[in-house]
């Protein structure tokens, strides 16, 4: 795995690859609608909020595997819209970075249509 900055990927070609091989493996494709994979990750994603439900000292193993199943789930769904992960968060954070420009944004946690 690549470390933390380096230059690759958002997911790696590995990681494609395995869960590629996993859900042929048990030929789990035909479920893997495109409704199918945003409501799981809709899902996953409540269960990793629900790690910080009563406190913000989360059980870390428990956030990992919540947080590996958010990905997972929206690496496989880029990958049944033929999307590029990396191309995606690039050209949401060039928008981003147009609506939030840092001398207005920085240090706040405002909306763009607030600054």
């Amino acid at each position: 795995m690549e470390a933390a900055g380096s230059v690759g990927h958002v997911t790696s070609d590995r990681v494609r690859d395995e869960l590629a091989e996993f859900v042929r493996e048990r030929d789990w494709s035909q479920f893997h609608t495109p409704a199918n994979l945003a409501k799981s990750i809709s899902i996953e994603a409540g269960e990793l909020l629900e790690c910080f439900q009563w406190s913000d000292d989360a059980d870390d193993a428990r956030v990992r595997e919540e947080l590996a199943d958010v990905v997972t789930y929206c690496t496989l769904l880029a990958e049944r819209l033929g999307l590029d992960l990396d191309e995606l968060v690039l050209a949401k954070l060039a928008t981003t970075r147009e609506k939030y420009p840092v001398d207005k944004a920085r240090g706040r946690s405002a909306k763009y249509d607030a600054l």
